[in-house]
């Protein structure tokens, strides 16, 4: 198995903290955002490398931390040669930009660097090689009011997917959907072709809600917490929870 995590994104709502600073370094008790997405990785036996897909401007940060960065994988930065939020490939144009690069051909993890989790990559595994299906992972999620924020994944009593969409509206369930996604080798090859489609090439969201209508998508609810750093606010949230003590990333 190899994992992508996405950090090519250019951070631009937690101005002026990412002018400067790739956001999946910005630190969290002390260490950066990325080293506790490292540090789930490490726990899966099936994972044997890292990819790191970056941007132009923010590639030597990445190539620093990872040059220090303490893990039994093997890590790899890549540039996806982009320079602005203006030219952008999109969280799935990179993740095709990746597959493409290394030749993948095996089962694939793919994490948003700017997620903080507690929750167990391992049992996600675990579930993922129990089903022999693609995956996502979900929680419900108690407020409607912010519902419509997130990928909303309508499941069946096994937890299949029966339906995903991207910041609907109307919700169909309350079962919000985050960035962390599991792939069967034979799906990699689905990329290129969604793209070729001309499908949207962002939200790394759109692959799963495009894929579930093809193949057999499952859904992994997650015990746990994951936040997604995307605000000054949002970020402010979990250092002040660290600091308190009420967050224990699982390792």
């Amino acid at each position: 198995m190899k994992a992508i995590i996405l950090a090519a994104g250019y951070a631009t709502r937690l101005y002026p903290l990412t002018r400067n600073k790739a956001k999946a370094l910005l630190p969290i008790g002390g260490k950066p955002m990325i080293d506790y997405i490292v540090e789930q990785m490490d726990t899966v036996a099936e994972l044997d490398e890292i990819y790191v897909v970056t941007n132009s401007r923010f590639a030597a940060q990445f190539r620093e931390w990872a040059a220090q960065a303490q893990s039994r994988l093997s890590i790899s930065i890549l540039d996806d040669g982009t320079t602005s939020d203006e030219n952008r490939r999109g969280a799935i144009g990179d993740i095709s930009f990746v597959i493409n690069e290394k030749q993948i051909d095996d089962e694939l993890m793919v994490v948003a660097g700017d997620n903080f989790f507690t929750y167990s990559l391992r049992d996600y595994v675990a579930y993922f090689h129990e089903k022999d299906c693609d995956c996502v992972c979900v929680k419900e999620w108690p407020d409607e009011k912010t519902l419509s924020q997130f990928g909303i994944a309508l499941l069946n009593t096994d937890g299949r997917v029966l339906d995903i969409e991207e910041k609907p509206e109307h919700p169909k369930s309350n079962m919000a959907v985050f960035a962390a996604y599991l792939y069967r080798q034979d799906t990699v090859p689905l990329f290129a072709e969604y793209l070729a489609a001309g499908n949207k090439p962002d939200a790394p969201g759109n692959f799963p809600a495009w894929l579930y209508r093809r193949k057999e998508v499952y859904a992994y609810v997650f015990e746990g917490e994951c936040y997604d750093i995307g605000t000054p606010e949002s970020y402010e949230e979990v250092q002040r929870l660290m600091a308190e003590g009420k967050l224990f990333p699982q390792k």
